[in-house]
């Protein structure tokens, strides 16, 4: 027994090593192989510079060919990834994305055989290819709604009708107090951002017409299904619903923010299968 509890000790650091070379490997040929992420170098990753440098992320030089306008904090996590050289922080960027991805579906209680077609999805791959954020908005979907909230409203068109489902829930529990409890701190943050920023959420208009030859949203023709389905996530007290309603409400609905409502079907086996099919079908036919 001793020499066998010696011999698990021995292999658990050969383990850890080998799974560190793994990664180093797969970072190097991913910066290699791996076309650059063009939201990461046009936009997040000037963004999270100028962040550090103490610099408003909003200025139009910061960023020019494709203007940054999203929630300010949402750079933090990417500022020691901007400080790598470009295509190593665009290479570990892409493992947290399908880790992001992977966990949230995860938790969402997919299966095997449902994970790997949401992580094969177009919306997900758009997203890895790209180096965009929306795997934080859902990631955001699957943490408690105090802390959620900080991510979920990152990204509107992914996760607007999660932020009403949250609130109506939080006002069944507890009225103003529950409320204040859960939507206080991202509240402040708003404010804060505010202050050092401006009302930068005005910026999100001039996204329209920035990627409107890229926008897959079916606005207005959609709000009916939107608004159906917060309703009927709010009635069943589902989040699920109000995750699939956030895109139909949203006027500008690029690709791989349709994660957040595909990842809403994770415990459906069959259905995530026949969708994910089915939008490679019209991703090839588009």
């Amino acid at each position: 027994m001793t020499n066998l509890r010696i011999s698990t000790g021995t292999k658990r650091p050969l383990t850890y090593l080998l799974i560190v070379v793994l990664t180093v490997v797969c970072l190097a040929l991913a910066a290699i192989v791996l076309p650059p992420g063009i939201d990461w170098r046009l936009t997040y990753r000037p963004s999270a510079l100028a962040l550090l440098a103490g610099r408003s992320p909003y200025s139009a030089e910061v960023a020019p060919a494709a203007p940054f306008f999203a929630a300010p904090w949402c750079l933090i996590p990417l500022v020691p990834l901007a400080l790598l050289p470009e295509a190593v922080g665009r290479s570990i960027l892409v493992l947290v994305t399908i880790a992001a991805f992977a966990y949230s579906a995860w938790r969402m209680g997919a299966r095997l055989p449902v994970l790997i077609a949401f992580l094969l999805s177009p919306p997900v791959v758009h997203c890895v290819r790209n180096s965009n954020i929306e795997w934080m908005p859902v990631l955001g979907f699957v943490l408690p709604p105090q802390w959620g909230l900080f991510l979920v409203v990152i990204k509107p068109q992914v996760g607007v009708a999660v932020v009403i489902f949250w609130l109506v829930e939080a006002w069944r529990k507890g009225k103003f107090r529950e409320v204040i409890r859960v939507f206080g701190p991202v509240s402040l943050a708003f404010a804060i951002s505010f202050a050092l920023f401006g009302f930068w959420p005005s910026r999100l208009s001039a996204s329209l017409g920035l990627a409107q030859t890229f926008n897959t949203s079916l606005w207005p023709t959609s709000i009916p299904v939107g608004l159906a389905l917060l309703v009927t996530s709010i009635k069943t007290r589902k989040i699920n619903y109000a995750m699939a309603a956030s895109p139909c409400l949203s006027p500008y609905v690029l690709l791989h923010a349709w994660a957040g409502a595909l990842v809403s079907i994770a415990t459906l086996n069959a259905e995530m299968i026949v969708v994910v099919i089915s939008m490679w079908a019209l991703v090839i036919r588009w």
